[in-house]
């Protein structure tokens, strides 16, 4: 039963945003790093994370029965209850925001609730009415590198807002590949995502236009003096890999098969990042 209430929580997203939210913290850091203070960031966030993954799990239910990856979630066959998951989500927030209140600064605690109520909210609207749903998810996926980072300095900069458009714009082509390659599950939920309205060749012009946007983004890290010129060599050589792969899709000969290697590209870019980001600020 540990391990249902466990998977609720959807721990491939929680371990990925720990990353990035570390990611920004040792940025900002800087190579002075207060531990006890990256404890409390990480797990603030994580745990707050946590709870926006359950609330999402309950309103979703509905979503999963018609999708063959997520029909066995716990809530859909009824291993969980509806009550209790709400109780186990909300507990787990009201513990992420005593951490991030008490033990980490207000700028981070209301960048949780500003995240929290997008993801819920926002994103469990938008994504049942509208082709930019993803985009609205998106700032809730962009929220714990900004966390991580405000952690340190105590306000929102430049270099957060840098920050969050770079994950934004990562996120987009990540969701996209994914929903090709899961084309035929968001068709049957009914789920209006880009691929499944406007076409597979729409949905890979924009994973190009992110792409880039993306690339963009990681050079005004450098350009305004947040990370260094070895940051930028070597997030620009991945970005423009990741663009000229992406390239590929608009030949591919099985696009479900070329999505899914863009998927897995993206998360290779996303731990190159966070090993970047925490040393960009450090390195020449």
């Amino acid at each position: 039963m540990i391990k249902t209430y466990y998977d609720l929580t959807k721990p491939g997203i929680i371990y990925g945003n720990a990353l990035t939210a570390a990611a920004g913290f040792l940025l900002a850091a800087a190579g002075h790093v207060n531990f006890g203070l990256l404890v409390a960031t990480v797990a603030g966030t994580c745990l707050v994370i946590a709870s926006a993954c359950v609330f999402n799990n309950y309103i979703d239910r509905g979503i999963d029965r018609k999708m063959t990856r997520t029909r066995r979630r716990a809530l859909v066959n009824g291993t969980i209850s509806g009550r209790d998951a709400l109780v186990f989500g909300t507990v787990l927030g009201l513990a992420g925001f005593a951490v991030l209140g008490f033990w980490v600064n207000a700028v981070v605690f209301v960048i949780g609730l500003v995240a929290l109520f997008d993801y819920v909210v926002l994103y469990g609207v938008a994504k049942r009415r509208s082709v930019h749903g993803t985009l609205v998810g998106s700032i809730a996926g962009a929220a714990p590198v900004v966390a991580g980072y405000c952690a340190v300095t105590g306000r929102f900069d430049a270099g957060a807002l840098i920050l969050f458009l770079i994950l934004a714009c990562w996120q987009m082509p990540h969701f996209y590949a994914i929903a090709i390659y899961r084309f035929d599950d968001y068709k049957a939920a009914g789920l209006p995502v880009l691929p499944v309205k406007q076409g597979l060749r729409a949905a890979k012009i924009q994973i190009m236009l992110y792409v880039i946007a993306f690339i963009i983004a990681n050079g005004l890290l450098t350009i305004f003096g947040y990370a260094g010129y070895t940051y930028l060599a070597v997030m620009s050589a991945l970005g423009l890999a990741w663009l000229g792969f992406g390239l590929k899709g608009f030949n591919a000969a099985d696009d479900k098969r070329w999505a899914r290697q863009m998927f897995l590209g993206s998360l290779i870019i996303i731990l190159a990042l966070s090993l970047m980001l925490s040393v960009g600020s450090i390195l020449a």
